[in-house]
């Protein structure tokens, strides 16, 4: 599979398989993410960092996890937060209880302004919330 613009964002379930050493998961989300480390760019937000950093004692950790000359760290754009409340809105709408924004939402939509796949191993939010984005799934 090939990624619409050489670059790929990476959901943080798939860094944090590969970091826990996930029974189930860390096989295949090593595999993937050492694929499109060799490929291109493998983009990260905030929250990508935040959700990281949440499984982490340190900065040093996170940073140690998340190398700049491995991975590139994106702020997130107006659009992809202004796509990421539509997204909400529309979850709200089918009945969804959550109030804040999801981050799948930010991550999701964020990776959509970027014009570029997405690596994660749960693809059922970002199918149903952005159908345009390009999935790199199980």
């Amino acid at each position: 599979m090939s990624a619409p613009n050489g670059s790929v964002f990476a959901d943080s379930n798939v860094i944090l398989d590969i970091a826990t050493s996930d029974p189930c998961w860390s096989a295949w989300s090593g595999t993937q993410l050492s694929h499109w480390l060799d490929t291109g760019l493998v983009l990260i937000n905030p929250i990508v960092y935040g959700e990281i950093a949440f499984a982490c004692e340190r900065i040093e950790e996170v940073n140690a996890l998340l190398p700049p000359d491995l991975f590139r760290y994106r702020p997130i754009p107006r659009e992809a937060a202004f796509l990421a409340a539509r997204a909400h809105a529309d979850y709200r709408s089918r009945g969804g209880q959550r109030q804040f924004i999801l981050p799948d939402f930010l991550i999701g939509a964020h990776a959509l302004v970027e014009r570029c796949s997405l690596l994660t191993r749960d693809p059922r939010r970002y199918r149903q919330a952005f159908p345009g984005l390009v999935l790199i799934t199980p």
